[in-house]
């Protein structure tokens, strides 16, 4: 939530108590800055008590939030009092600004109901609300209808409400790389690189070819391939691995690195099977699991749609993504699942992973050819789930999100592993396979369902379903 930057709107109404604005923006202002946000906002001598209420007001607040249009990430609009529902409509529209808006009431107190001291917020907040939706303006709001800013139910909507700002900033013009062609048995990770684009997604691509040509004019004593070497060496253990593989991986991380770099990309979609054994002689999972460690989320068989939603919960969360199968029934707990890759997990999610080789398709190419995997069990604990899908067809993005649990009971299997709890998991399994969605989905060890779906679907327009189990 640090360095989050909030436009914020005190509204106000002539004839209720104006002292409450300015009781209420110092409150408010406080709150936000022990939160780490910054505020930005009219100053008292600005109009009275630095409140929107009339037009000039309005004109005001808008070009003060268009001198800071580049570092704004959404609007607070907050009501001490009634607040007066033209004045924060017509400054959030004369801003001309995109981004998300929070309204906030300040909540009457029982014993202050006097004409002196009533807010009237409870019913303010309506007018706003209402004239927000005339002016076609989305808006969040907190789970209170009236809340304490000191509250922790308060604090908590201004965190969920600074996610949901990142992944909106995030993903307007976030730029993808797709490093080779999908698998040619993977028509599931088909999409629409014209509908990601109209949505802001840019994506890059490069042949696989050109990266193993580059690779190939590294020494293996290059010194930035040394670095690199240590590196993986200091990340994961590489216990029985050829160094000849490792040496490989590096050179791969080098040119992925130099290739991001080069094209402001945060994050990729990797071709990783199976030109990358028959043709460079190993798997990039390792290197993917340390981008993804480092922030810069990296999905396997060239899932860009995969890696559009690792990327959306790593904003939320501002921890690293994991891209998994939807793998295994559980025995015949039906509300408990194995999920599974082989895997490019990153390190934040395993108990203690170790390097080993992709038992999977090193009967085809050999297991020489196969070494890098990452391997291990994903621990118990909370978790965001959330798929992310272009329907061609239709013309639109897709998504579902859902929180679950990993848990602690036992199952023994390959590559990166773990068993995931999910209430009423046979109606999203229904969900998922009636909406044709895919099998891959990207998940997150957070609580951000909230957050991303407000981000995706009020904000960027996508069509959103949150499994919220009755």
């Amino acid at each position: 939530m640090e360095g989050t930057t909030l436009g914020v709107i005190i509204g106000n109404r002539g004839f209720f108590p104006a002292h409450l604005c300015d009781t209420g923006r110092e409150t408010i202002l406080r709150v936000l800055r022990e939160e780490g946000m910054t505020p930005v906002v009219l100053g008292r001598e600005d109009t009275q008590f630095g409140s929107v209420e009339t037009r000039e007001d309005a004109r005001k607040c808008a070009a003060l939030f268009k001198e800071y249009r580049e570092e704004i990430d959404g609007v607070l609009v907050t009501l001490p009092n009634f607040g007066e529902e033209r004045g924060v409509a017509d400054g959030l529209r004369l801003s001309g600004l995109d981004v998300p808006v929070l309204i906030h009431a300040f909540p009457d107190e029982l014993g202050r109901m006097t004409i002196a001291d009533r807010r009237d917020s409870f019913c303010g907040k309506m007018s706003v609300c209402n004239n927000l939706s005339q002016y076609d303006i989305p808006y969040t709001l907190t789970r209170r209808h009236t809340v304490a800013p000191d509250s922790e139910s308060f604090r908590q909507d201004l965190r969920n409400f600074a996610a949901t700002c990142r992944v909106v900033r995030g993903l307007r013009g976030a730029r993808i790389g797709a490093l080779g062609a999908r698998p040619a048995a993977f028509l599931t990770v088909r999409y629409s690189e014209k509908l990601l684009e109209q949505a802001g997604v840019s994506v890059e691509t490069l042949d696989l070819s050109e990266a193993f040509g580059r690779a190939a004019r590294l020494r293996d004593d290059d010194p930035q391939v040394q670095r690199k070497l240590e590196g993986i060496k200091a990340y994961v253990s590489t216990r029985g691995i050829p160094e000849e593989a490792l040496v490989k991986m590096a050179q791969f991380a080098l040119v992925m690195e130099r290739w991001m770099e080069e094209n402001e990309l945060q994050a990729t979609a990797v071709q990783c099977w199976t030109s990358m054994e028959e043709f460079f002689g190993i798997v990039p999972c390792t290197v993917m699991s340390m981008m993804s460690q480092g922030l810069l989320p990296s999905a396997c068989e060239t899932d860009v749609t995969g890696v559009v939603g690792m990327y959306a919960l790593q904003l939320a969360s501002g921890t690293p993504s994991a891209l998994l199968d939807w793998n295994n029934n559980y025995g015949d707990d039906p509300d408990k699942c194995i999920i599974f890759h082989c895997s490019n997990l990153p390190h934040h999610f395993f108990v203690e992973p170790r390097m080993d080789y992709q038992e999977i398709i090193a009967g085809t190419v050999g297991k020489k050819n196969t070494y890098g995997t990452m391997v291990g069990r994903v621990k118990a604990g909370p978790f965001t789930y959330c798929r992310v899908s272009t329907d061609d067809a239709w013309g639109t993005i897709r998504a579902y999100v859902g929180e679950g649990a990993f848990t602690d009971d036992p199952v023994e299997t390959f590559g990166g592993y773990g068993v995931a709890h999910i209430p009423d998991l046979q109606g999203l399994l229904q969900y998922i396979c009636e909406n044709g969605f895919e099998h891959h989905v990207a998940a997150n060890l957070s609580q951000v369902a909230s957050a991303v779906e407000e981000a995706l679907g009020k904000y960027l327009g996508w069509e959103v379903y949150h499994h919220r189990p009755s």
